[in-house]
Parts: structure tokens; sequence; C-alpha cells
């Protein structure tokens, strides 16, 4: 058992590298009260005020297991994560090392947006649900699969059964019991699926029972778009057109039977010859 302050100097053996390594490789410090070191496996065990550090990441927690070779960390009790602009809270948090974090229990993630052209005021958002998958290199892409909330203060708010979403697009999707609140636009909607881009030109495309209100205004159908930019008005998109002729004569052509080559006359008989293309019951009759 090693003391925080003795750590300190053998951290700065264990993890230095190159000054200009990118982000991910940039040398990775544990501090904590009290805190264990097998050489063999390059497992560090801490306890007790738990601080990591690794590239643009910092997690604290009251118990933590990491990997010093691999990057991978397991956090316990009362975890908090941030990265850039982001800053999530649980109960419990793993990490592969490779860009994928899963955060369970009470988990809750809120991203400040700075004052900008779209949001004179800033704005926060917050995801919460009882896990999240987070892959912040891939656009900061968060999947909660046991059903959660977005929120943002200025926009509204987000549930369903499922939610995944990219973080940096703008681009959030909601399936099973997808309620979407839009307050900017005084807009509420739902449906089976909630497809949201408010990046890009601000609407959500709603499938399968799907409804929306706006004022005293109230449309539903199976396939509903809500523009939540420019005019904000409420769409009901048309279903496709079905070409039922097309259809018609693709079905009757699949019903008749395949024909069958027949065994060449054995008299002089008049050989009979049924068109397929022709009516049912229509011959023509070919001299020999």
């Amino acid at each position: 058992m090693t003391t925080k302050k003795f750590f300190a100097l053998v951290a700065a053996m264990m993890f230095s590298t190159a000054t200009a390594a990118p982000a991910d490789e940039q040398p990775s410090e544990v501090n904590a009260d009290a805190i264990e070191y097998d050489m063999n496996t390059g497992l560090v065990a801490a306890e007790g005020n738990v601080l990591l550090k690794h590239g643009p990441t910092r997690a604290t927690g009251l118990h933590a297991l990491f990997n010093v070779n691999t990057k991978a960390a397991k956090l316990i009790g009362d975890v908090i994560v941030v990265r850039e602009d982001m800053r999530l809270t649980c109960n419990a948090l793993e990490s592969n090392g490779q860009g994928h974090m899963f955060a369970d229990g009470n988990v809750v993630a809120i991203q400040t947006i700075l004052p900008n052209e779209k949001y004179p005021d800033g704005d926060q958002r917050t995801f919460s649900g009882e896990h999240i998958d987070y892959f912040p290199d891939e656009g900061r892409h968060v999947v909660i699969p046991r059903g959660g909330v977005a929120e943002s203060k200025v926009e509204g708010t987000f549930t369903a059964d499922r939610m995944e979403g990219w973080i940096d697009e703008e681009h959030y999707i909601g399936t099973g019991n997808a309620h979407l609140v839009n307050l900017t636009r005084n807009i509420e909607a739902g449906g089976d699926q909630v497809d949201y881009r408010g990046k890009e030109d601000g609407k959500a495309v709603l499938s399968g029972n799907a409804w929306a209100y706006q004022d005293n205004n109230t449309i539903r159908g199976n396939r509903l778009t809500v523009y939540l930019a420019d005019d904000g008005n409420l769409k009901a998109t048309p279903a496709p057109k079905i070409d039922t002729e097309e259809f018609d004569r693709a079905f009757n052509a699949a019903k008749k039977p395949a024909q069958v080559q027949q065994p060449p006359a054995e008299s002089s008989a008049d050989t009979v010859t049924i068109d397929p293309e022709k009516n049912s019951g229509e011959a023509t009759a070919n001299e020999s």
C-alpha cells in the first residue's frame, strides 16, 4: 500500500510519454488516498478520493481499478467525469480505454452551450437514464437503451423507451412511446419513433401512430413532419402512392402456370398450342 504522495512520483515514471503524443496517448495519472500497483498485470487499485486523468478526460470516484497498459478503467461511488463541455455523474462507470464509456445508475450527462448566434443566452442540455453508452470520439454518440430523457433549457424535452443521439450534430432518435415538447414553437408531438434533427434543418419526423399539437391545431397520421425552424408549421407528409395496376399485372403473371414443353405429336392431326400471354381458353391451331 502506497501513499498518494509517493505514488505521484511513481506515476511520473510509469506514464511518461512524448510531449507531442495525441490526446489519447498523453500521460495518465491516478491519485487517491491509498493505491496498490501490480507491475506484472499493469493494474492499479485506488481507494478514497480517486482522481483519474487521461488526455482530455478527468474522472473522480470512491474506488477505481485502472489498467496502465490498455487505459481501461472502472470507477464506483459518486462518479464524476468531465470532458470538454460535458459533465457526467453516475454510480458506476467503465471505460474500455478505446473511446467507449458505460455509465450505470442515476446517470446524468450535462452539456453546457456557450452563447452563440443560435443561442444568444447559451443553453444547457441534459441526458439522463439508468444506463448510458457514450462514444466521445464518434460525434459524441450517446445511446440510452432502457429509456431516458434529453432536455434543453431552450428547446424543450424529448423522451422515449430507447434513445440514441449524436450530440455534435444535434441529431436524436427516440423509439417507443417517443414524445417531443418544443418550447420555442409551442409544439408537442409523439409517435412510435421520432427522428429529430436540430442542427441541419430543424425538423422532427414522426412515424407510427404519429400526432402533433400546436396551439389549437391537431394533426395525426402514420408519418408526420414537424418543422421547428423557419415557419414552424405542422405538416403531414403524404403516404407514398402505390401503383395498384402495376401490382395487379405482376400478381396475375405470378398466378399463371409455367409453360410446359409438349413432346412432338405422333400423328398428323392438328397441333394445339396454348399462348400463356392470351386470355384463358384462347388457342391457335397450326396445320402440320
